[in-house]
């Protein structure tokens, strides 16, 4: 799971609030096992950041290993019009629209208003679609519909994406309205309970049909008794047609046949240099999967990947993650594309040796304690290229498989994208957070000496044991907390992690130095959680993406529950809130407490709970506190969301054949958008 995110990749996302810096502040680094010169940053805009992240040790690969990442990067690209389709209906005819205007138009473009333009253009490619990547609102353009109307009718030569029989000027208010009129699709997914989930969410996995409905239908299609039930309508639109709800199954020869079958051949490729036996079987396994849409099949080629510990390369492709749908029950398309760093997974080798003892030694009911803890394998790796979902915007750690029967019998997947870690932390140097935020000097030094090491360990404990430990009870249905199920998910691998960071048993293991390392972590875990997070949130609004919820529900509960026994402070100095931590040990148990309920709550499906805890703690923001933490943030200059470009390869050939690849670190996140979307256009 992704920890910023895999919450089957979990998507991992760390203190990405310490990881900014003012675009006038680019960074070069020079180190013998990176690339050497690198600027990370490349350019801010709006609430964005674009970074590049190095691929140290691409060199030292196989040439069949290089061509194996180049092929799987390959059909990673090939699946980016997918989501941007899954994200809105509209999304790839406002793309294309945008993107005509960007190479056509004729007029001033040194003005303010079309520099404007181009900022949302951008924000439409970093977020794939008109929805912000994080907070799921539409967002403005910075620019008038008239002025929008002058861009289309001076982009001489545009080819635009008219609907057959139309003319240009119908298709201008039309595209306008969808762009302009903020009562149009407003949230892509939203997760108010007192709404119908469905209708209330602009994201493109539902067509005709409402909450209810969908429930009712999938519903049908369980059996409870069923111990291997397939993810059922994961890759999948729901629709209505002639009065009947069906499915429209994502494959070849279904929907998004187009992208699939390019996605295919160049895993066909790539199955003809696979490393191994095993990789070869995984690779064929997804191909079957996309030929047929079954469910089945993609269980399979679960189980297999899951077993293919023996590559160097490795990869995630397809329909995965479920954030997108309110339900929690489709994927979106991703991709990430990767080899394992061998040096720095000795660390997480012992973590998952150790997999029993700490989950034997968590404080939740034994009911819910696996007796076996089977197949946990961990790694560090090095991140190739990024695509779909996970493009430009990625997680930072991966668990999966998704499911938890496999997780229970075969086992999961976790890594560590310890190269975009890396250059988060290059990219953030010397940009004033730490001193803005921190409550004390010693707090700060604390952050700069093991900031970096607490942060990929929580990760590590994250994707790596949080998200594989505990069980469900028979007959509790994977989908009983429907749309608090990612939110309680996440809390419950971060609340694995926090426990086990303060345990001797990380410093016995030589895992890491002293307990500081889990003082550093939970300093910053709290800070964020119960304040600068909310840098994130325009104000009016409380909090509605899934890990920033997880956040603050841990934060203020045990800020609550810790509160007759002052175990976390929070301190007013010139006009200033600051949060102090004054028992780390007693922070731990509530922890250990709070991990305790939100496993019984998952293992027994107890949705009312799970809402109650939820709605409680990681939905409210307090006001007074935003406002500050807004103005203080603002005056930092500093982006609170970070995304990357992907590097290049550069091919050598003789008589038709790849004798070498190189690696390119690209210098324009425009350039290379442009090329996507000309060069891998599928839909």
């Amino acid at each position: 799971m992704k920890k910023q995110i895999f919450t089957s990749i979990v998507m991992v996302v760390v203190i990405l609030s310490a990881c900014n810096m003012s675009n006038k502040e680019q960074t070069k680094v020079e180190n013998p096992s990176k690339t050497k010169e690198l600027n990370f940053l490349l350019e801010q805009f709006a609430d964005l950041k674009i970074m590049r992240y190095q691929v140290p040790g691409f060199d030292s690969l196989t040439l069949d290993q290089k061509k194996l990442v180049y092929y799987l990067s390959q059909a990673a690209l090939w699946g980016r019009d997918i989501i941007f389709d899954q994200n809105y209906k509209y999304n790839l005819k406002i793309r294309k629209t945008l993107e005509a205007i960007y190479k056509n138009y004729k007029g001033d473009r040194e003005s303010e208003d079309f520099k404007n333009f181009v900022v949302y253009l951008k924000r439409v490619w970093f977020s794939n679609g008109i929805h912000h990547h994080y907070s799921m609102d539409k967002f403005t353009p910075g620019f008038s519909p008239a002025y929008f109307n002058d861009l289309i009718k001076n982009s001489k030569g545009a080819e635009f994406p008219l609907e057959q029989n139309q003319t240009l000027d119908e298709f201008i208010p039309q595209i306008s309205s969808i762009i302009f009129d903020p009562s149009i699709a407003p949230k892509r997914v939203s997760l108010d309970p007192t709404r119908d989930l469905i209708k209330n969410s602009a994201c493109n996995f539902y067509d005709g049909v409402n909450e209810t409905e969908a429930e009712n239908f999938y519903n049908k299609l369980k059996d409870t008794n069923d111990a291997e039930p397939v993810s059922y309508g994961l890759n999948s639109k729901l629709v209505r047609e002639n009065g009947v709800i069906k499915e429209e199954i994502y494959k070849i020869g279904g929907l998004y046949s187009a992208p699939l079958e390019k996605i295919v051949f160049w895993l066909e490729k790539a199955q003809n240099v696979a490393e191994n036996d095993q990789q070869k079987e995984v690779i064929g396994k997804l191909i079957d999967f996309y030929q047929t849409g079954d469910l089945k099949i993609y269980d399979d080629f679960n189980i297999a990947w899951v077993k293919d510990l023996d590559s160097r390369v490795d990869f995630v492709n397809g329909f995965t993650e479920v954030y997108g749908d309110p339900l929690g029950l489709k994927a979106t398309w991703e991709s990430v594309v990767n080899f394992k760093d061998i040096e720095a997974t000795r660390r997480t080798e012992i973590i998952s040796k150790n997999a029993q003892w700490f989950e034997d030694h968590s404080p939740t009911d034994p009911r819910f304690k696996k007796k076996e803890v089977k197949g946990v394998s961990a790694k560090v790796i090095t991140v190739a290229q990024l695509g779909g979902d996970c493009y430009p915007s990625t997680p930072i750690g991966i668990n999966l498989p998704n499911a938890d029967w496999i997780r229970k019998e075969y086992g999961s997947k976790s890594v560590t994208m310890e190269n975009i870690t890396y250059a988060y932390d290059q990219a953030a140097l010397g940009n004033g957070f730490l001193e803005e935020f921190c409550y004390s000097p010693e707090e700060i030094e604390l952050s700069k000496k093991y900031g970096s090491l607490a942060g990929n360990l929580h990760t590590d404990l994250h994707e790596c044991l949080g998200h594989g430990s505990g069980q469900l009870l028979p007959g509790t249905s994977p989908d009983a907390l429907k749309n608090y199920s990612s939110v309680l998910e996440e809390a419950r691998a971060d609340l694995f992690a926090l426990y086990y960071l303060m345990d001797d048993k990380m410093v016995e293991l030589k895992i890491m130095p002293s307990l500081d390392v889990a003082k550093a972590e939970y300093n910053g875990y709290i800070r964020n959680g119960l304040m600068t997070q909310l840098t994130r949130i325009e104000l009016g609004k409380n909090i509605e993406q899934a890990h920033m919820r997880n956040r603050q529900l841990i934060a203020k509960w045990c800020f609550k529950k810790g509160s007759e026994d002052n175990v976390i402070e929070k301190v007013v100095r010139g006009g200033k809130t600051y949060i102090k931590i004054n028992d780390y040990n007693k922070l731990r148990d509530l922890f250990g407490e709070l991990l305790a309920e939100v496993q019984r709550i998952k293992s027994e499906g107890d949705y009312e709970a799970g809402k109650a805890l939820v709605e409680t703690y990681g939905v409210i923001v307090d006001s007074d506190l935003h406002k500050e933490v807004k103005t203080r943030f603002e005056k930092l200059n500093i982006a609170p969301y970070g995304g990357f470009v992907n590097p290049v390869f550069e091919l050598t050939e003789e008589n038709g054949s790849i004798t070498d690849i190189k690696i390119v670190y690209p210098e324009n996140y425009t350039e290379q958008m442009m090329h996507y979307s000309t060069y891998y256009l599928a839909l």
